[in-house]
């Protein structure tokens, strides 16, 4: 072989060597800023948008994509420890005609965090209430979803303030109370007693905790590497105390079945999701709300645990679509009549 094309060869590959070992010493060494890099490239790719809007010195972050128009728009609500990209796997599947909001919780991401913040159920509806405020999504009434604690503040959302919005999703919400205990919530609650908050389940320091939150969470067994899991936890753990007062206050007395105490004020189209075999929120809560709320459909999934979301991205998509085709289309009959 020529000399010249066995150099081109040598410099060939050490270029693509260069980033390839980048690459394997990133995700080795720095796993937590690859998953950081891997969301903005799947909101990029996705055409959501980041943004902040303000209420007072409060900064709401928030990500979008499209305009409001003739169909509703839908604002979407993550749950406990997570952020507003873990809506991303199902906006993957929805049109892009639709005007989509998913916001950070408070405390969460790139929302403020105060010590001084009220992250009772009621007070997180407050300012999920500014936020809408600030961004006039209320100017005419919207989609509001929500899953686990956001489910529980989008439910008790509705019951407060029903003429922002026209129709609702809930997803596995949390704040409602059951006859019986499953064996999470007995496990929660032995920790309260014992006063052990160090140890809750949903709260991981440690890649092995991550790896039992995740089975916990989801009836698929993913298979995630070591790296990941350790990304995953370095993520979180500097967050991990704010985490903890927020879960302890979501529990408490006051905020732990405020959906249950508000449902029969719910008076929107309501959607209830709910994966089957749910280990950390009971599916007997779909029954409980249907029975409450009048105009209700229950969608209950096979094979799918806590993080609906995650597991089910595609069918939720299609779910949602489904009954908004279905609820915009008898309000458009009812004014035709």
């Amino acid at each position: 072989m020529d000399l010249d094309v066995v150099n081109m060869f040598v410099i060939a590959g050490g270029t693509l060597a260069i980033p390839i070992l980048a690459f394997v010493a990133s995700f080795l060494l720095w796993p937590s800023a690859l998953i950081r890099i891997y969301y903005w490239y799947w909101r990029r790719t996705l055409g959501m948008q980041v943004r902040y809007v303000y209420h007072e010195d409060y900064q709401f972050c928030y990500s979008f994509r499209g305009r409001p128009g003739h169909k509703p728009s839908i604002l979407m609500l993550h749950g406990f420890s997570a952020h507003k990209d873990m809506w991303l796997s199902v906006v993957k599947f929805l049109p892009k005609n639709l005007h989509l909001v998913c916001v950070d919780m408070p405390g969460h991401e790139g929302t403020t965090r105060s010590s001084l913040d009220d992250l009772s159920i009621d007070g997180q509806v407050k300012r999920i209430h500014q936020f809408v405020e600030c961004l006039k999504l209320n100017k005419k009434p919207f989609h509001l979803i929500g899953t686990s604690m956001g489910g529980h503040v989008a439910g008790v959302y509705a019951a407060y303030y029903p003429s922002d919005i026209c129709s609702l999703c809930l997803v596995c919400p949390a704040g409602l109370q059951y006859s019986t205990d499953n064996q999470f919530v007995q496990r929660l609650k032995e920790l309260q007693n014992s006063a052990a908050t160090q140890k809750i389940p949903l709260i991981p320091s440690t890649p092995e905790e991550m790896s039992e939150m995740l089975q916990l969470c989801s009836y698929v067994r993913f298979k995630v590497p070591q790296q990941i899991l350790q990304g995953l936890v370095d993520v979180r753990i500097p967050h991990n105390s704010f985490y903890r007062k927020l879960f302890l206050e979501i529990v408490s007395e006051k905020s732990r079945y405020s959906l249950h105490e508000n449902m029969d004020k719910i008076k929107v189209p309501t959607q209830i999701i709910w994966g089957k075999q749910d280990q950390v929120l009971d599916v007997s809560g779909a029954d409980i709300l249907a029975k409450s709320i009048a105009n209700c459909q229950v969608e209950l999934l096979e094979n799918c645990g806590h993080s609906v979301v995650m597991e089910r991205p595609r069918k939720t998509a299609k779910l949602i679509v489904d009954f908004l085709a279905t609820v915009h289309n008898t309000d458009n009959n009812k004014k035709l009549n």
